[in-house]
């Protein structure tokens, strides 16, 4: 592992395997650590480069981050690292980073996957934040059992729901980062995503956008293709698939 410091932040850069690199973005809620089990095992072994990280403000490290920002910190740190161009992929805020990037540096990254991700605000993503900021600002702590039980019902998918040791494994693990004090931080007030579809009009590169059929923070139709513009509409060179579970990963 590499630490990288740049003006507001420090990132601790994990470097896997061999051939042409690709960058993995985690969502703001999460670790780099997420895409260990089974994302950098699969890339290494067909021959890919794989680079994860964890990021550290030097400046609020209990404020979330701006994707613009994150996106600037990575290209001056890929360009400490001496990468010049990469694949990258993004889920959730991680994919709001890898548009950034796209639109900030469009000769690093030749290709993308944006996993259950926005290109736009929308009521929900607008809901939920108003939702949590007031319970931030009312000083009322979840238990952490509860608030647990609360993020399972948001991100795991009927199917998981279904099985049980699975389910018990993600209630334990999203109990044990509420304990840490890992768990995602309320968004302040004018932060939610800006509207960057008419701008991810000018990405050139193959970019595939994942939606999710049972998604809740995310609902499918902000990334993949429907009646209302999308991010997949936004990317003329985008091609895009849905699934019929939900990314069961940390979000935000």
């Amino acid at each position: 592992m590499r630490t990288v410091r740049v003006v507001s932040a420090e990132f601790d850069v994990r470097d896997e395997g061999e051939g042409d690199p690709v960058l993995l973005v985690a969502g703001g809620g999460a670790s780099g650590r997420v895409w260990d089990l089974h994302q950098v095992p699969a890339l290494s072994a067909a021959g890919f480069r794989v680079l994860t990280f964890d990021r550290r403000s030097l400046q609020d490290p209990s404020a979330p981050s701006d994707p613009r920002t994150v996106a600037d910190e990575l290209a001056c740190v890929l360009e400490e690292l001496g990468i010049p161009e990469l694949r990258a992929v993004g889920v959730s805020s991680g994919g709001e980073v890898v548009q950034e990037l796209l639109l900030a540096r469009p000769r690093l990254v030749t290709g993308a996957v944006l996993m259950a991700t926005r290109g736009r605000g929308d009521l929900s993503g607008r809901a939920m934040a108003d939702a949590e900021r007031e319970l931030a600002a009312s000083g009322v702590s979840l238990p952490p059992g509860y608030a647990a039980w609360q993020r399972a019902v948001l991100n795991l998918s009927p199917a998981t729901w279904r099985r049980e040791d699975e389910l018990l494994d993600w209630l334990d693990l999203f109990e044990t980062a509420e304990r840490a004090g890992t768990a995602p931080v309320p968004v302040p007030a004018g932060r939610e995503p800006a509207d960057r579809l008419d701008a991810l009009g000018r990405v050139a590169v193959p970019v595939l956008v994942l939606g999710f059929e049972h998604d809740l923070i995310v609902p499918r139709g902000c990334a993949a293709r429907s009646p209302r513009p999308c991010l997949a509409d936004a990317t003329p060179s985008s091609r895009t698939a849905g699934t019929t579970g939900t990314w069961s990963g940390p979000r935000r």
